[in-house]
């Protein structure tokens, strides 16, 4: 059965390269289906687009995705985040190795990638860690998560 919701992602014409990135950094991952830009029917101010990537269905460790070349109207935000529940440590410093790339908005296990699309890189137990002591003031003063600090 099909995925009932699949989140779509709006690049400004790296789309490809994105789904590229992502597909290498997680396992079980791979393309679809390709779309591309036609060569007819686009307005004026389209016509730079013909043959280029359109949209890109995709899947990250068993999730579809999909992505879409659409223009510079539009960025992520830390609004929508996706999380990632990790086993261990050495799969929480992994992803984080990948993910993030913007150190000024690391907070909490939340990170930023190159294309600036937030991530929570997150030990899977993480609400049976938030009920030992303390537990809150140590994560605000986490960037990336460290199981053994809580």
């Amino acid at each position: 059965m099909a995925q009932k919701i699949v989140p779509n992602l709006w690049f400004d014409g790296n789309a490809k390269e994105a789904v590229d990135f992502y597909i290498d950094v997680f396992p079980n991952s791979k393309i679809l289906d390709t779309a591309y830009y036609p060569h007819e029917g686009l307005l004026d101010f389209q016509k730079r687009l013909a043959g280029e990537v359109l949209s890109i269905e995709f899947v990250l460790n068993g999730n579809e995705f999909g992505a879409i070349n659409a223009g510079p109207e539009f960025k992520f935000t830390e609004a929508v985040s996706f999380v990632v529940n990790c086993k261990d440590q050495e799969e929480i410093d992994y992803y984080w190795s990948k993910l993030s790339a913007v150190p000024e908005a690391e907070q909490c296990g939340w990170c930023k990638d190159k294309y600036g699309l937030s991530w929570q890189i997150v030990p899977k137990d993480m609400a049976d860690l938030m009920k030992k002591p303390n537990a809150f003031p140590k994560l605000l003063e986490m960037h990336k998560i460290v199981i053994a600090d809580f």
